[in-house]
């Protein structure tokens, strides 16, 4: 009786996860997103915080391009020694499409040390990583998909259409690779000020749809990837404001913002001092045939 009943169960939760799997996302592919504002030189300073508000480190957001050729350089400094390393290589001729990506991960902030590589043309990727004190490397050769967006969500979405949802496909790196739909959806427009200024920015989520069987299984064990959130200020030049993702897969999610620099603060008089110093020795280092000649010497 026993052995019928977990017969009937085991068949019963089949039969569901095939009708899941039936509505669940297809795995159509989305073309590449049209190139609407092409990025060029940029450098951001960023803050990393938990959600609570806690500093846990900075980092920098580095752009450079030659010609179509655009490579984007993520770092991010954590206060307990750990970094994060990603450098990102994309073309912009009508459409973004991805060239390579390549991720370092270590320290404690991550629950593994792991390097992953992504070329785009060849469809080779390797991952390198650590896991119980042994090191593991998986190097696979994928069909990827034209419109492979990883390490250029931020691009993206300073380009997509703002009148419906947009999908591309990403490269998860569980650590197994393995590429899923994500969809860029607009919710609503936030505020925000800069020195008292109001402003606005889009506010898009982001939501991970694993294809075929295993996306239904993880949708119904509650095992499906978090939401991502990203504030884009939009206009003549769109550009990012704030974010809250995970950083790796299963792993907390970290608000990233832009930053300003600070000085320290320096009084008026000691800002005088300081330039009366400079005046002075500008003086005496001035070559002696640029000295005044005198007036008897000049009538002379």
């Amino acid at each position: 009786m026993c052995t019928a009943t977990r017969t009937a169960t085991r068949a019963s939760f089949i039969c569901a996860m095939l009708g899941v799997a039936l509505l669940a996302p297809s795995t159509s592919r989305a073309e590449p997103v049209p190139v609407a504002h092409s990025e060029g030189l940029a450098h951001g300073f960023l803050v990393l915080r938990s959600m609570e508000g806690t500093t846990l480190g900075d980092g920098d957001l580095i752009q450079t391009s030659n010609g179509h050729r655009v490579t984007t350089r993520l770092v991010i400094r954590f206060k307990d020694g750990s970094t994060r390393e990603e450098t990102t290589v994309y073309t912009q001729r009508r459409e973004f499409r991805l060239v390579s990506n390549h991720v370092v991960q270590k320290g404690p902030a991550f629950k593994m040390p792991m390097e992953s590589s992504i070329d785009a043309a060849s469809g080779q990727v390797k991952v390198r990583y650590i896991e119980d004190g042994k090191e593991k490397v998986i190097e696979e050769h994928l069909e990827l998909p034209a419109d492979l967006a990883n390490g250029m969500t931020l691009v993206l979405l300073k380009n997509i259409s703002r009148e419906r949802p947009t999908t591309v496909s990403m490269l998860a790196i569980t650590p197994k690779p393995r590429v899923v739909n994500l969809e860029f959806t607009r919710a609503n427009e936030e505020r925000f000020s800069t020195a008292g200024s109001e402003r606005t920015a889009m506010h898009y989520v982001l939501k991970v749809h694993v294809p075929g069987v295993t996306g239904a299984i993880a949708s119904v064990l509650g095992k499906t990837p978090p939401d991502s959130h990203v504030w884009i200020v939009g206009g003549e030049a769109p550009a990012f404001v704030k974010s809250e993702s995970a950083l790796f897969v299963g792993g907390p999610t970290w608000r990233i913002e832009l930053v300003s620099p600070m000085w320290p603060s320096v009084s008026t008089s000691s800002a005088r001092r300081g330039s009366n110093k400079v005046r002075a020795a500008r003086e005496h280092e001035r070559p002696a045939s640029s000295a005044r000649v005198p007036k008897e010497s000049r009538s002379k």
